[in-house]
């Protein structure tokens, strides 16, 4: 995404806010949700995930790309190779056959979405609350030409009530699921909706066996990710599949997808350093956050970009270094991927 676009997409997205404004309530998210005296908040995460992608979405699309997700990395290739590949891994753990509808929770703009619908030739709804990001997937789909192969829905994966029991033959929630804020409710309302027999693939943001609760610093580390990513909490492998199968899904697999066999690179290595990918966008490194910060105040100032602008990128400048942290202390990864199965 050029600057010229990534300032008309800004501007768009972020018409009628207070950006600044809005990016400071949201930083403080996590005091908002914590209890009153009387076990009372009002607090609705539900919100809180829209303001994230809200804010956020334009960002990320041109830090990262189209594909809103991490993936495992290899030396050999580059960010958008390494996601691909992964792309393809869950296309044929699905075993997705022309003629079939897939749910895509959680969709953001789409881009898993259009290899899906490309390599595997079927029909993908994709379910979103963010209407932002889901202009955006219309856009790129039309411009695609693959419009008339995706549907959409405009509601919360933890309230699908608008779609029938029984409609989807596959399913797949890439990075979506971590915002639950009842992961077991999620799960059931995709069980609800898929087919006896249907396979879903999830991609879960988790705690890995490393984290100890009782470390300060693994304590502070969580909490960055929690406030920085919109995670009300972050769960453990072992209650994902928990999760999974007090819904009544069959757990096929599960494995943190970073484990490699070969030649590999850390998840979180794009935005650290420019060894171990193919080349890696300056962008992503620390120092060019920092000059992205510092540009997108100038940008403010020449109106190319709306005030508040710059509050965003320090935000997730400040998330980079907590998954930087995260990844090195061996205790999160995004990339607990697994394979779950709807009895027949």
């Amino acid at each position: 995404m050029q600057l010229g676009k990534l300032s008309r997409e800004l501007s768009d997205a972020y018409r009628g806010l207070d950006v600044k404004r809005r990016a400071q309530h949201f930083d403080g998210w996590i005091e908002r949700a914590t209890p009153d005296a009387d076990g009372t908040s009002g607090y609705d995460h539900t919100e809180t995930v829209k303001d994230y992608y809200d804010l956020c979405s334009g960002f990320m699309v041109w830090g990262w790309g189209e594909s809103l997700h991490f993936a495992p990395l290899t030396p050999h290739e580059s960010l958008e190779e390494s996601k691909i590949r992964h792309q393809r891994l869950m296309i044929s753990k699905l075993d997705l056959k022309q003629g079939m509808t897939v749910v895509d929770v959680g969709c953001g703009i789409g881009g898993p979405m259009r290899r899906v619908v490309r390599e595997a030739g079927v029909r993908v709804v994709g379910i979103n609350i963010n209407e932002i990001q889901l202009k955006e997937a219309k856009r790129l789909n039309a411009e695609a030409r693959l419009d008339h192969m995706v549907d959409y829905e405009t509601c919360s994966f933890m309230d699908m009530s608008a779609i029938e029991d029984g409609t989807f033959d596959r399913g797949y929630a890439i990075e979506s699921t971590c915002h639950a804020s009842d992961k077991q409710r999620a799960f059931a309302e995709i069980f609800r909706t898929l087919k006896p027999g249907a396979l879903f693939w999830g991609q879960e943001m988790c705690l890995t066996d490393k984290f100890d609760p009782n470390d300060s610093r693994h304590r502070a580390i969580k909490r960055d990710l929690m406030r920085g990513i919109a995670l009300n909490d972050i769960a453990t492998f072992g209650e994902v599949d928990h999760a999974l199968e007090a819904v009544g899904f069959q757990v096929i697999e599960g494995m943190d997808r970073d484990v490699q066999k070969g030649p590999s690179t850390p998840w979180y290595q794009p935005m650290e350093s420019r060894h171990g990918t193919l080349g890696n966008a300056l962008r992503r490194l620390p120092l060019g956050r920092k000059a992205v910060i510092t540009g997108s105040k100038l940008a403010e100032v020449l109106r190319l970009f709306p005030k508040g602008s710059a509050e965003v990128v320090r935000l997730l400048d400040r998330t980079a270094d907590a998954y930087v942290a995260g990844g090195r202390a061996g205790i999160f990864t995004p990339l607990y991927c697994f394979l779950a199965r709807k009895p027949l």
